[in-house]
């Protein structure tokens, strides 16, 4: 086997937008960023705080109701892990890490037990499925020791689930191995799990027999709502009515919403389909957009749904938000359209002061968006039921974001401004299909990889995570930007006017820059504070614990990239120390960290591990000689992507 890179899944499918897919000259956040902080890019710690109010105006001064506050004391109590990379997981000093469920655990009890010499897609789909991203805990009755879990199971590396298959999406194998029974076992691996968990004597258990417990796959079905269902785009030959489609894919992160509703989100779903449609096609334009065209499955050789020259209007039924009842087993998912159709990595919203409720979007592709969507009605706190169209009636924003520090949320409305028929839209749902060239049309702000966005209850901030942009050239920012060539990501923090999230104007800060801050060629803003394990790049995932601190998971980091693996740190966020960042896990080998999640009293912690072992240098790592063998460390197991549950030795609040 040749010592050369392996061609890694998760990055085919980001770089099927490499240049990105985005062919308007709208600003990049680079070109903002650049304007805005010319003079202070060396300010540090209290300076920083300083100097916002002479670089901001006054309506972003007022947009901030709780300003931070100045000498304050570390928020998190925890002696901070070593960074590094090898086969197995690290967590801080005096905590616990437990494998609670991993690829191919029964989750029912008539489930059959994990073999991966004769798994079949019948097993899977009664088996936890694999890459593991966003977790949501959701509890029964409020509480904290018994709850259900939902879990996104994104997507699949054949080379680490099946025996003598290798990497088959390459050009010069073209998926010559895959059959239809392994794309089945793949298609069941995908889409999402519930699981009911209960802690008994300080361990978490899963409840096999639990009437809640569910699997939903690549294969199940799901209502089309909103404005776009039943549009013509949205009709296949299987579905006449363009209001039911089987199953969701490449589900990323996510969000749980006050009435107890799962949204899991279909992020790179262009990946799934083959072939093309004409140039004159009239869904040419459309999927060119959202990258179609470079497969990165075989699914469409074996199911004609996905292959785009049989049936050409199914990748209008994917790319969409998914709310699903965790609490109804026979629940029907369904796929919200108003949302907007992206590459969504997640949809985590908030109650607003006037009972709305706002989902902030990222659209994960270099070059491209940030959103929000706010409902039309308000949450109905004493009627549960009452809450389950809230999503289909609201209003669809894009962010843009002003060099003095401003932003204004300019709407996805048909009709307004250039979003007319003579622009090609003829209505609402011709918006919502197309959503990214509408936001084009609007004029929104191209960033650097959105992906997921969360908002703190406790103080109105928005925080959002830029991954990368490596694509962003030179001559596309002013010396003084943060970076071209953006390889470590940052994360911009914003401040809806009058703490109002349905307002339509925005302050924004950069929080901090990534990377690590002793090269001062990576140009990285950390706090002084922070210690050389302290500082990470790519954030990805954040969290947000009932004490109103903010966490981050990140994705990129690797031997080669940064010489530590990814993993979880706590970022201050107040004060002096705002900026400050330490270092509490650290996944194996090729892994990813995703999903961090906390349990309402804060005593318990979920993380996800996706696909450890998928390594971005050396030899391939393949089924039979993965990188890493974790969780099991056993010869006849193959690495397996799980959820692990933090807990304090001894009882307490996580750090």
């Amino acid at each position: 086997m040749d010592e050369k890179m392996t061609r890694l899944r998760a990055s085919e499918l980001e770089d099927s937008g490499d240049v990105g897919n985005n062919p308007t000259a709208n600003l990049t956040m680079g070109e903002v960023i650049a304007a805005r902080f010319n003079r202070r890019d060396l300010l540090r710690g209290s300076l920083a705080v300083a100097a916002i109010s002479a670089t901001l105006g006054q309506r972003a001064l007022a947009a901030n109701e709780q300003p931070a506050k100045k000498g304050m004391a570390p928020s998190f109590d925890f002696k901070e892990i070593e960074a590094g990379v090898d086969e197995t997981h690290h967590v801080a000093e005096g905590y616990d890490a437990q494998v609670l469920l991993r690829w191919g655990d029964p989750i029912f009890a008539d489930a059959p037990d994990f073999d991966p010499m004769s798994q079949s897609a019948q097993k899977q789909s009664r088996q936890f499925g694999y890459n593991t991203d966003f977790v949501g805990y959701i509890p029964i009755d409020g509480s904290s020791d018994h709850g259900l879990l939902v879990v996104n199971h994104e997507y699949t590396n054949e080379e680490l689930m099946f025996p003598g298959i290798g990497v088959q999406d390459s050009k010069d194998v073209n998926f010559s191995k895959m059959t239809k029974d392994l794309v089945d076992i793949e298609m069941a691996a995908h889409g999402g799990a519930v699981v009911e968990i209960q802690r008994r004597n300080g361990r978490w258990e899963v409840v096999k027999d639990s009437r809640y417990n569910r699997r939903i796959t690549a294969e199940t079905p799901m209502d089309i709502t909103g404005p776009a269902a039943g549009h013509e785009r949205m009709k296949t030959a299987a579905d006449p009515s363009g209001r039911r489609v089987h199953g969701m894919v490449n589900n990323c992160a996510g969000g749980v919403t006050p009435w107890g509703t799962w949204l899991s989100c279909e992020e790179n779903f262009n990946g799934y389909f083959w072939g093309k449609v004409a140039d004159d096609h009239a869904e040419a334009k459309n999927y060119k957009r959202y990258g179609l065209g470079s497969p990165a499955y075989a699914w469409g050789k074996f199911h004609d749904r996905f292959d785009v020259a049989k049936e050409p209007n199914e990748p209008n039924r994917f790319g969409w938000v998914v709310e699903i009842d965790p609490f109804d087993p026979t629940f029907v998912p369904k796929k919200r359209t108003a949302l907007g159709r992206t590459k969504h990595e997640g949809a985590a919203g908030i109650t607003n002061q006037d009972g709305r409720y706002v989902v902030y979007l990222g659209d994960d592709e270099r070059f491209d968006y940030v959103y929000k969507f706010v409902t039309a009605g308000k949450v109905n706190r004493e009627d549960r039921a009452a809450n389950f169209g809230l999503l289909d009636e609201g209003t669809l924003y894009v962010a843009k974001y002003n060099p003095d520090g401003t932003g204004e949320w300019l709407s996805l409305v048909h009709g307004e401004g250039p979003l007319t028929e003579a622009n090609g839209f003829r209505s609402q749902a011709d918006v919502l299909i197309e959503t990214r060239r509408a936001a084009d049309l609007q004029g929104a702000t191209k960033m650097d990889r959105p992906e997921d966005i969360e908002a703190n209850p406790a103080t109105n901030r928005v925080y959002v995570m830029l991954t990368n942009n490596t694509r962003r050239k030179e001559e596309q920012v002013d010396p003084a930007n943060p970076r071209a060539n953006n390889a470590f990501g940052h994360i911009v923090e914003m401040m809806p006017e009058g703490g109002d999230h349905a307002a339509k104007t925005f302050a924004w800060e950069v929080l901090v820059k990534c990377g690590d801050p002793s090269v001062a060629s990576v140009g990285a803003t950390f706090s002084s504070e922070t210690t050389r394990n302290g500082w990470f790049g790519m954030p990805d995932n954040c969290a947000i614990d009932s004490q109103g601190r903010l966490w981050i998971s990140t994705d990129g980091n690797s031997a080669k990239a940064t010489g530590r693996a990814d993993g979880l740190w706590a970022l201050e966020t107040e004060g002096e120390l705002r900026g400050t960042s330490k270092h509490f896990f650290r996944v194996p080998l090729g892994a990813e960290m995703c999903g961090p999640c906390f349990t309402p009293n804060d005593e318990t912690l979920f993380l996800a591990v996706q696909h450890p072992a998928e390594v971005d240098e050396g030899a391939p790592s393949t089924f039979e000689n993965p990188a890493t063998r974790w969780p099991d460390f056993k010869d006849n197991m193959p690495t397996r992507p799980s959820v692990l549950v933090i807990t304090k030795q001894g009882g307490g609040k996580i750090a």
